[in-house]
């Protein structure tokens, strides 16, 4: 059985970076992706269904995370698929820094840190995954890729935190945290 790709392939008017998929986010944080409307009154973020026009692809890297990481391979069909596999790889980042014994306030503290700190982007030669992705051709497309990916990290690692700590206990949920040690593709950022 395959892994399961992104349903974003089809979307060709999107920009493209080297080739990573600029898709256009559900966000109130500032960067360069466009941003769709947010939710409605009334349609919770996990009830979203994947035809409403607010959904975009960090729901759907939230989604297809736990099913994909089960995976050592994943044929990559297009350039969403590029950013599925970064914000899965990210997930795995964020999931390895909460702790069981972490608040909402701690873990949402270690999260946002790790998301705002210097990352390599692909082209850079501490990005590990550089096999799979091209790196922008020049410094301009460079600096809207790194704010994309900064942008994408900071929003997942949001709507990550509000899908762990659903239950209203404070403590992060084990059934996420389970996926902590899992690698997807064998591979972390």
């Amino acid at each position: 059985m395959p892994a399961y790709n992104s349903a974003f392939l089809q979307d060709t008017d999107v920009r493209i970076i080297g080739n990573f998929a600029l898709l256009p986010l559900r966000t109130k944080i500032r960067g360069p992706a466009y941003t769709l409307p947010p939710l409605p009154a009334g349609v919770a973020e996990l009830d979203l269904d994947p035809d409403h026009e607010s959904y975009d692809i960090l729901d759907e890297t939230l989604i297809l995370f736990r099913a994909n990481t089960l995976f050592r391979n994943f044929e990559i069909k297009g350039p969403a698929d590029r950013v599925l596999i970064y914000g899965i790889l990210w997930i795995s980042d964020c999931l390895s820094k909460i702790k069981s014994t972490h608040t909402f306030r701690e873990a949402e503290k270690a999260i946002t840190t790790a998301a705002l700190e210097h990352f390599a982007i692909p082209g850079d030669p501490a990005f590990p995954l550089n096999a799979l992705y091209q790196g922008p051709k020049e410094r301009g497309e460079a600096e809207i890729l790194r704010g994309y990916i900064g942008q994408m990290r900071q929003e997942l690692g949001i709507r990550l935190l509000g899908r762990i700590y659903t239950d209203g206990t404070g403590k992060p949920s084990k059934w996420w945290l389970s996926f902590s040690k899992r690698r997807f593709m064998g591979k972390s950022l």
